[in-house]
């Protein structure tokens, strides 16, 4: 590391030439006299408190403090002169580097070869609101937002436990992100948590672009043929808190608004906030619904592509056609027609604003539907058909699990309008297998704790128990 000089002169002389301090205009710089001691402040502009500062300012210029000629210690002066509590000492440049881009100002003093770091950093964010993905009747409404020290704070509200730890950590050589590393030391496994630690520090990335899902896709490289999520996004505090009493590990990242949560399995995508404040026979209810809607959100439209193709005489014995049988190549122009229409819909209502999701809704359902049907670009059975899948992805709590499934469900679909049976069937043991073998984060099993089996964790996420005997910390600690 390169320490700092004792020549002021040189330190600001190596702060022009490290950072673009004349051409950037956010950053401010000031020249300072402490009694007879010179000293130059900078800062970046918008990151700062400038009230605190001002004050600051003063109280370090103070004209009763002038009587002192020259800071003879570094030390002695920032504890007796500067009335901040969030103050340090920091003698080399890399850290200072990392602390002034950061948003925190820096002080430098004529003769010391140590700086003093001012963190009167002020992050521009969001008010804290209700997440639109997680949102629930009963409940609290607040979220988490794009500033790391804000969702630490959410959290540790709810667990004011001296157990509760949060370790930081930069990762990005450019972006230099900070992440923090949540857990609880009586429940977390030591051993994922140490694995953790040493696969974070041997990474090595330009910058998180994307925030906490590129630190996924860093942390859980997946082949492609694993299209569902290894790790589960939640931006709700509670939520948050629930898994980190079960002994789960929550990573925070800075500018990101959601944490991820691992290990992570299958069914903790089944889960929803609103089970919890519902009662728990209507929570299981739900629930079970929800695993319901996997193999319907699956297997509808590739088994009902697989019955009117190519068995036509169970299809009229069903009457799953009311025109009768329809050759195969227009019943799987119909399908791939609904479900490119939907997928249009779909993704229109999501990237549109809520002024108008609406109305697509609306005309989406209404209107495409009847004219698709007009033109001879779909039959009122496909339709229905595509429609119940829709709704059953629709009302799986995690939307990526949703997607996820909804690649699965193109491929049965193509390879069964290629191979027919062969084809179907062929499809979805592949499915099967790379379900299988989607990983998780420590070598965990996805489908744990089905497999390995564990009947007393299973129950609980089966079924929605009352508080008083939901307390699966334990059970999910030797897992």
């Amino acid at each position: 590391m390169q320490p700092l000089s004792r020549d002021l002169d040189q330190n600001i002389k190596k702060l022009y030439s490290t950072f673009p301090i004349s051409k950037s205009f956010d950053f401010l710089t000031r020249n300072l006299f402490l009694g007879e001691t010179k000293a130059f402040w900078i800062g970046i502009n918008g990151m700062c408190k400038m009230d605190v500062l001002q004050q600051i300012f003063s109280d370090l210029q103070n004209p009763q403090y002038m009587t002192d000629n020259k800071v003879e210690n570094i030390l002695n002066y920032m504890n007796a002169r500067l009335g901040y509590a969030q103050a340090s000492l920091c003698d080399n440049w890399e850290a200072l580097t990392h602390k002034l881009l950061s948003g925190p100002t820096v002080l430098f003093i004529d003769g010391f070869d140590q700086a003093i770091i001012i963190d009167v950093r002020n992050y521009p964010s969001r008010n804290v609101e209700e997440p639109d993905t997680e949102k629930v009747t009963l409940g609290a409404r607040d979220g988490f937002v794009e500033s790391m020290l804000s969702n630490t704070n959410l959290i540790r509200r709810r667990i004011r436990s001296p157990k509760l730890t949060f370790e930081a950590m930069t990762l990005g050589e450019e972006s230099q992100t900070d992440i923090a590393i949540g857990y609880l030391e009586s429940s977390a496994d030591p051993k994922l948590l140490w694995k953790l630690k040493k696969t974070l520090q041997n990474l090595t990335v330009t910058s998180l672009t994307m925030g906490a899902k590129s630190l996924e896709e860093l942390l859980m490289p997946k082949r492609w043929f694993h299209p569902l999520p290894c790790m589960h996004y939640t931006e709700r505090p509670d939520v948050a808190c629930s898994f980190l009493t079960e002994g789960h590990i929550v990573l925070i990242v800075d500018t990101s608004p959601s944490v991820l949560v691992l290990p992570c399995t299958i069914f903790q995508f089944t889960q929803s906030p609103e089970d919890y404040y519902k009662s728990p026979i209507v929570g299981t209810y739900f629930r079970l619904i929800r695993y319901l809607c996997i193999p319907i959100s699956l297997l509808i439209m590739p088994v009902f592509l697989l019955l009117t193709g190519y068995f036509p005489q169970l299809s009229e014995k069903w009457n799953l056609l009311s025109t009768g049988s329809l050759p195969t190549p227009t019943i799987i122009f119909y399908v791939f027609a609904v479900e490119l229409l939907l997928d249009l819909l779909r993704y229109s209502t999501a990237v549109s604003s809520s002024r108008f999701s609406g109305s697509l809704s609306i005309i989406g359902g209404l209107i495409i539907g009847d004219m698709a049907i007009e033109l001879n670009w779909a039959s009122m059975e496909i339709l229905f058909y595509a429609s119940v899948t829709m709704l059953a992805s629709l009302s799986l709590a995690n939307i990526e699990f949703s997607d996820g499934l909804r690649v699965y469900r193109l491929f049965l679909i193509l390879s069964t309008a290629i191979g027919g049976v062969w084809g179907f069937g062929i499809s979805a043991c592949l499915v099967l297998l790379s379900i299988l073998t989607t990983p998780s984060f420590g070598g965990m099993s996805y489908f744990w704790p089905l497999f390995p089996f564990n009947w007393q964790a299973l129950r609980t996420l089966l079924f929605r128990y009352p508080t008083a005997k939901a307390q699966p910390s334990k059970v999910w600690k030797h897992r």
